[in-house]
């Protein structure tokens, strides 16, 4: 099984691999490039775009091949339908930005899609664990849409509310964490790595799910032989999105352990908080308006490499995730708790540093 298992990986890597080479040399060629602009753009030159479209081609390529597998369990092909059509949406969508710079208001439409696009599929989530004791529940008040490969798709108000809520914050925490060399490719794989693990367990036993994250963590150590610092290729709006996207909604699939994939993105989601509030309280549209007051920009301003701010992400995001797959709802909670305790720390600190370097 461990073998399975372990080529299952490999081919993800290496097929994503293969299919970053492609699509850097595609982008290359219809000009869809990252140009510096001496201020969040700081590379050295001109980088390729569009490396989303290869974890999308080999993660959707690997999953249909696999189809026996990953239909086996309680999901079937209008799940994973629903996810490819939403992928597809960010694509294009990404694709769109890229090359046209769309305005936040057109940007936007596509993430809405994607999250309908899940939903229609019938991704839905039944209850998550309450951290004081017992579940909540989401399946109350729902009404039937319509029927859809002999399974009736219904409307869940708070299922569907959450869903949507939920994808949407994960898309745009790993847009606005796409800021240094590796840093969304490897956190996406980090929880995938994790959310696998989680299928696993004899409570949680569910490897269809397990072998789509297995996949997806794959793709994305492929995809970092050309995203490590420095960068050959950049994800690009549509592959920014991507990495939340999936992650998302494989944290809904496998049982609705939110957790985990809130633990891992954890820093990176108070961070994208922080500075929406932030961005609002000076008057800025949050998601026109670009700066380098991010946390893994201060790091960089601390004087840490890009590699080594990296490497912070990836350790914290390792460290909590794993408190994730170990602990029950009350640990959970309290490691959420701490992320929270180091996030108002980094804020004030930072802060503090910048007021006594003016």
């Amino acid at each position: 099984m461990l073998t399975r298992y372990a080529l299952l990986f490999l081919s993800a890597a290496v097929l994503t691999a293969f299919f970053t080479f492609v699509v850097k040399r595609l982008a290359e060629k219809l000009g869809v490039l990252d140009c510096p602009d001496g201020v969040r753009k700081q590379q050295a030159q001109p980088v390729p775009l569009l490396g989303g479209a290869a974890i999308f081609a080999a993660f959707f390529a690997l999953l249909y091949f696999s189809r026996t597998v990953v239909t086996a369990g309680n999901l079937d092909n209008r799940h994973w339908l629903g996810l490819f059509v939403g992928a597809l949406i960010l694509m294009i969508g990404g694709y769109l930005d890229d090359r046209y710079r769309l305005s936040p208001g057109r940007q936007i439409i596509f993430p809405v899609a994607a999250a309908l696009a899940v939903i229609i599929g019938g991704v839905d989530i039944e209850k998550i664990s309450n951290p004081f004791g017992g579940f909540i529940y989401f399946d109350h008040w729902q009404w039937p849409l319509f029927t859809w490969s002999e399974a009736t798709v219904y409307f869940t108000v708070a299922s569907d509310i959450f869903i949507f809520l939920w994808l949407l914050g994960m898309m745009y925490t790993t847009k606005l964490l796409d800021g240094l060399d590796g840093l969304v490719a490897g956190l996406s794989g980090i929880g995938a790595l994790l959310i696998f693990l989680f299928t696993l367990t004899a409570k949680y036993y569910q490897p269809d799910v397990g072998w789509a994250a297995l996949i997806l963590a794959g793709c994305c150590a492929g995809f970092l032989v050309f995203n490590w610092h420095p960068a050959k290729i950049f994800l690009g709006e549509g592959g920014s999105l991507l990495g939340g996207f999936l992650l998302g909604v494989l944290a809904v699939i496998s049982g609705g352990k939110i957790a985990i994939a809130l633990l891992v993105m954890g820093l990176p989601i108070l961070d994208a908080a922080w500075t929406i509030i932030r961005r609002l309280a000076a008057g800025q549209n949050p998601f026109r308006f670009a700066d380098r007051e991010h946390l893994h920009f201060r790091l960089l301003a601390l004087g840490l490499s890009v590699p080594r701010s990296v490497l912070v992400f990836y350790s914290l995001g390792l460290f909590f995730g794993l408190a994730g797959l170990l602990m029950q709802s009350v640990g959970k909670l309290l490691a959420l708790s701490l992320l929270l305790l180091i996030m108002l720390g980094a804020i004030f600190g930072f802060h503090f540093l910048k007021k006594q370097n003016k």
